[in-house]
């Protein structure tokens, strides 16, 4: 393809041109992951934007590639050890990169046993955190071709020396700049360290050896458990590269909104309007719990934020027996339009109110009164 017709490096991984290496790399990721042609069988354009974004990363991820990519443009870096993504296969391509997929392109890294970890997430309300939950779920993973049994050869085909490497499995690549040069030892990307490559694709996986699976579970999701954390279920990742021990599935949780209450580790809280004749004279009003309507006793004299314990009527604990409270926080709530008598009645409380009783009060216009006979003469006058 012509160095005109292709599109900017940054462009092509949707990053803006001053993106550290560490946005680059997950930019790359998430392209890859999109355009992976085993995900995309029914677009034709995935394969080549899949070589695009690896070419763009190439180029991005090296730092004297990027500089001259920055001051020259696409001509600054033809030639200059740039692969030809064009004519490699996906899974060569896969290869070279293989450490920012943590060994899989669908994978969450790869777990102790050498099989790769899978991620995926579920939603609970707080009521299923209260008790637990059995979800049923459904993801996709990347598993042993049926028709090659991960080989990637067509049954049948034999295997051959591997041209690029010879059968060792590592090449040489010359790396630096100027009179500075290094050689480093690689894997080879032909033949993925084997030494030998298939002479016959498997026609079922195209030679990856993989073909992606739905796969459906239930899982447990236990009592207790907070936003953000996983329940591992083990064995349900993707196979090692023999093809043998698999990885796990980690389902992460995430707890939805409460009309109702915040979370405070086990506690709950929760804010519940009064009005000031409730608050004042006291009363017995119905509150929200986990399990239904729960009657709540104010007692007189109750003021605007106070809080009153529910003992037992919170979340357990992941690790223990304990199980936390509700917290009932009340809001006194002053009406905004009054009727004739209501407005009637309270201005003749207002004339036999006693402020000095108040404690609030008292103690608000006590302070007052301190602050200002102990100013000076003069002391507010401007000079």
């Amino acid at each position: 393809m012509p160095v005109a017709e292709k599109r900017d490096y940054y462009e092509v991984l949707g990053i803006s041109r001053d993106a550290n290496a560490d946005e680059i790399k997950k930019a790359y990721r998430r392209a890859a992951l999109k355009y992976h042609p085993d995900r995309n069988r029914d677009d034709p354009t995935a394969e080549a934007k899949f070589k695009e974004a690896a070419e763009a990363y190439e180029v991005l991820s090296d730092a004297e590639k990027r500089a001259r990519y920055d001051r020259y443009g696409h001509e600054g870096v033809q030639g200059r050890g740039v692969h030809d993504f064009s004519g490699m296969g996906v899974q060569d391509i896969f290869s070279m990169f293989e450490d920012i997929f943590g060994g899989s392109m669908f994978g969450g890294g790869r777990g102790a046993r050498g099989g790769v970890n899978l991620e995926m997430e579920v939603s609970v309300t707080l009521e299923e955190v209260a008790t637990g939950v059995e979800r049923d779920i459904e993801f996709e993973r990347l598993d042993l071709c049926d028709r090659c049994s991960g080989s990637g050869a067509e049954p049948g085909s034999q295997r051959r020396t591997c041209p690029t490497c010879g059968g060792y499995g590592q090449v040489e690549q010359t790396s630096g700049f100027g009179s500075l040069f290094g050689r480093i030892v690689t894997t080879c990307p032909a033949c993925r360290g084997k030494g030998t490559i298939i002479t016959s694709a498997c026609r079922q996986c195209r030679g990856g050896g993989r073909q992606p699976k739905r796969r459906r579970l239930s899982v447990h999701i236990p009592a207790g458990i907070q936003d953000g954390q996983a329940v591992r279920v083990a064995g349900e990742g993707e196979p090692s590269e023999n093809g043998g021990v698999r990885g796990d599935l980690h389902v992460y949780v995430r707890v939805k909104p409460h009309p109702f209450f915040e979370r405070h580790g086990q506690d709950l809280l929760c804010k519940v309007p009064i009005s000031f004749t409730q608050a004042a004279l006291g009363a017995k009003i119905e509150v929200p719990s986990l399990t239904g309507r729960v009657e709540l006793k104010i007692p007189a004299g109750t003021q605007h934020g106070q809080m009153f314990r529910l003992a037992g009527k919170g979340l357990p604990s992941l690790r223990s027996s304990r199980t936390g409270d509700e917290i009932v926080q009340v809001w006194i709530e002053v009406p905004k339009k009054l009727n004739k008598k209501q407005e009637q009645l309270l201005r003749e409380y207002a004339k036999i109110e006693d402020k000095d009783v108040l404690p609030e009060s008292k103690s608000f216009f006590d302070k007052l009164a301190e602050f200002f006979s102990g100013a000076k003469p003069g002391d507010g006058e401007s000079k």
